[in-house]
């Protein structure tokens, strides 16, 4: 269970009454005011009160509750290359059984560089969209048997096909990856939890349960169930003996980011927190007035499966919101996060992402770091490196090596 579970129990009956008549924001939130209207001065006060007080408000009106049922992480080798990619890395895919009864595993494909320091190498930890088989062209990775959108490659009747094997690999880049000295752990989001709102699996019911007669407001949704995910990857990861705990960054990319930014914000294991093109319910805010932008009534049409039941009712009120996601942001204090975004790719709020930035600072600043370190978005093409990081590249809502570049550029100065 993440370590920040035990400080949430008892919390959500306290928040429920203080919001039954819930205050309008029309601006930003103060992330530094707690729901009673005190302000936060200190990093005690931060990490015990507001902290936890945010971690409670965004299952209660935004992700749903993170499922908190107990886990026994294992790993099983399915596949091994020990000369993959040349020679580069050793590529395996694991069967990551969770401990719980009947519950499918997941498989996580894993490569990590054949040379790296004693203390193990720093890893890229996330969900993928395609299917791990996808990502390398290696016959011994296997084909997910689950639902998938058949728009992906080699998807036939929404089932994945040995077409798609290696035709996805500029996404997760992994031969680049090693090459930079960094691990790739990864697994098909399907795996965790299938992207379509008929669904209610395969994870779900045996972490999530829904309960008889209605359901709860803050019952558990899909990006909350994605983040869960990341985290028992996570599990894996920092047990693994090649591997630096302490260097562990987690990517994702557009509703998979979301997922990651989540997840980072919700476990202090992970030390970098990459949520690529992560848009409206990620980086971007909820309120906004950008008519390019997505907002929370289309985000909840679209995608009501995305989100609990509570941020429904926000679609037409924004301003009720007790929080914006530079709130999520903080959360991840003092630990660096990089924005990364398209010119073309306006749906995503590029601007916003950044303003949400500018506000997150104050907490990073009372924890005695700098956040971020510029007043306007950086250039087109030139990383803002600052602990709050931003970059905007040229071009489209996608995930390819240049952004990799970017990613590991980064990295290499915080993650040292």
């Amino acid at each position: 269970m993440p370590r920040f579970a035990m400080a949430l129990f008892g919390i959500a009956a306290m928040l429920a009454a203080a919001f039954a008549e819930t205050p309008k924001h029309r601006e930003v939130p103060d992330v530094l005011t707690t729901s009673d209207g005190k302000k936060v001065t200190t990093a005690d006060e931060w990490t015990k009160q507001r902290k936890p007080e945010l971690q409670e408000l965004f299952q209660i009106e935004m992700y749903g509750q993170l499922p908190r049922v107990k886990t026994k992480v294992t790993g099983k080798v399915l596949f091994e290359n020990a000369k993959a990619f040349g020679g580069l890395g050793t590529l395996q895919e694991i069967e990551l059984s969770l401990g719980i009864d009947k519950c499918p595993p997941l498989y996580v494909l894993l490569a990590i560089p054949n040379v790296r320091p004693k203390a193990g190498s720093p890893v890229f930890v996330g969900l993928n969209f395609h299917g791990n088989h996808c990502l390398v062209a290696d016959d011994g990775v296997r084909i997910p048997t689950g639902w998938m959108y058949d728009k992906y490659p080699g998807v036939k009747d929404n089932k994945a096909t040995v077409d798609g094997r290696g035709k996805a690999m500029g996404v997760w880049p992994i031969e680049a990856i090693l090459k930079a000295g960094y691990a790739v752990a990864t697994c098909y989001s399907g795996d965790v939890a299938e992207d379509r709102k008929e669904a209610d699996g395969p994870l779900a019911p045996f972490v999530a349960p829904k309960p008889e007669g209605a359901l709860p407001r803050d019952h558990t949704a899909t990006i909350a169930l994605w983040a869960w995910g990341i985290h028992r990857i996570v599990d894996f990861a920092s047990t693994h003996p090649q591997i630096d705990p302490k260097r562990i960054a987690v990517v994702g990319h557009s509703r998979l980011g979301k997922a990651a930014l989540l997840a980072g914000a919700f476990d202090e294991r992970i030390a970098l927190t990459i949520p690529h093109q992560s848009g409206c319910g990620g980086a971007a805010p909820s309120r906004h007035n950008d008519p390019k932008a997505e907002g929370v009534k289309r985000i909840n049409e679209a995608f009501p499966h995305w989100f609990c039941g509570s941020f429904k009712s926000y679609g037409e009120s924004q301003d009720l919101l007790p929080f914006d996601q530079h709130s999520l942001l903080a959360l991840c204090a003092p630990r660096p996060v990089l924005y990364t975004n398209a010119t073309e790719d306006e749906w995503a709020n590029p601007s916003g992402q950044f303003q949400m930035m500018k506000h997150a600072t104050a907490v990073y600043e009372l924890l005695g770091v700098d956040g971020c370190k510029a007043d306007a978005m950086p250039k087109t093409g030139k990383l803002l490196d600052s602990r709050l990081g931003y970059w905007i590249r040229e071009g489209k809502h996608e995930m390819n090596a240049a952004d990799w570049a970017t990613f590991i550029e980064f990295a290499g100065k915080w993650m040292k």
